[in-house]
């Protein structure tokens, strides 16, 4: 365990540096971004999703953010960590083996059907492989299902690991167990069979918690590989104190997200799905 030492000169003039730089990743953001709040949110969804149009739910004639799998995953996950966030505070432990071989099917499904599913796009998309069976005939049910599945299992992985890495003083309890999981499961079924409604009034909030579930995972990650780089880990007491690095995630994760979708629209010239997939 860390303990609290003066601030380095280094991590003083970070405290200057990064702020700038996180305003200024905002503001290129905005500038390259499509237009419009959904237009924002489809630039953090272009630098993780193919966002093939035909794998996508819609509002009228446009596509969410990102395809039905993303979305289910990345809203999912978002909502998980909130979740546990409220209920769990600073348990710091994994869950139990019986909650990790929930989680670990969910992970399966995911695989399972995002293989399938890929399988049957290649089919659809080139020659040759027509006589490979698919399991099954995939479907944004499934799809949205699966991705919301695999959500909660990475969202049971992160949390815990979250707090072990910030805080001074632990909990040593599971971040999620039974009774946890269970809520938290038939939360997202229950949103899930909502968005399948295809109301533009559970679609409209299903893609901002999508496309920000998606950065504020980038965010997480990249902020915690800040701390362990500046060997910070273990000394934290407040939430107060995380803003240089939250500030530093956020920088690093706009600044990804912004090379790839730079990368990529010079390599397709459109914000739309990779020409030619519209399986």
């Amino acid at each position: 365990m860390q303990t609290n030492s003066q601030p380095s000169k280094f991590e003083n003039i970070a405290s200057w540096v990064v702020p700038i730089a996180a305003i200024a990743a905002v503001i290129a953001w905005f500038i390259i971004a499509p237009e419009g709040a959904l237009g924002k949110l489809d630039a953090i969804g272009y630098a993780v999703c193919h966002r093939i149009d035909a794998r996508s739910f819609q509002i009228g004639d446009r596509q969410l953010p990102l395809c039905a799998r993303c979305t289910g995953e990345f809203y999912a996950a978002g909502l998980a960590l909130l979740f546990q966030l409220i209920v769990s505070g600073k348990n710091s432990k994994l869950p139990s083996r019986g909650v990790m071989a929930v989680l670990f099917a969910f992970f399966v499904a995911f695989g399972v059907d995002g293989s399938n599913s890929y399988l049957y796009l290649l089919k659809q998309t080139s020659g040759g492989l027509e006589n490979i069976p698919n399991l099954y005939i995939p479907n944004q049910t499934l799809r949205l299902f699966t991705g919301s599945g695999m959500g909660i299992a990475l969202a049971a992985m992160l949390y815990p690991v979250i707090n072990q890495t910030l805080w001074r003083e632990l909990d040593d309890r599971p971040a999620l167990g039974w009774k946890q999981l269970g809520i938290l499961t038939v939360a997202i079924i229950v949103i899930n069979l909502l968005v399948l409604t295809d109301s533009p009034i559970v679609l409209y909030p299903i893609a901002y918690l999508s496309a920000l579930g998606t950065l504020g995972l980038l965010v997480i990650v990249f902020g915690l590989l800040w701390i362990i780089i500046m060997k910070q880990d273990n000394t934290f007491e407040s939430p107060r104190q995380l803003w240089l690095a939250f500030a530093s995630g956020l920088t690093l994760a706009l600044l990804l997200i912004l090379s790839i979708d730079l990368f990529r629209l010079q390599l397709t010239g459109t914000w739309n799905g990779f020409p030619g997939l519209t399986g």
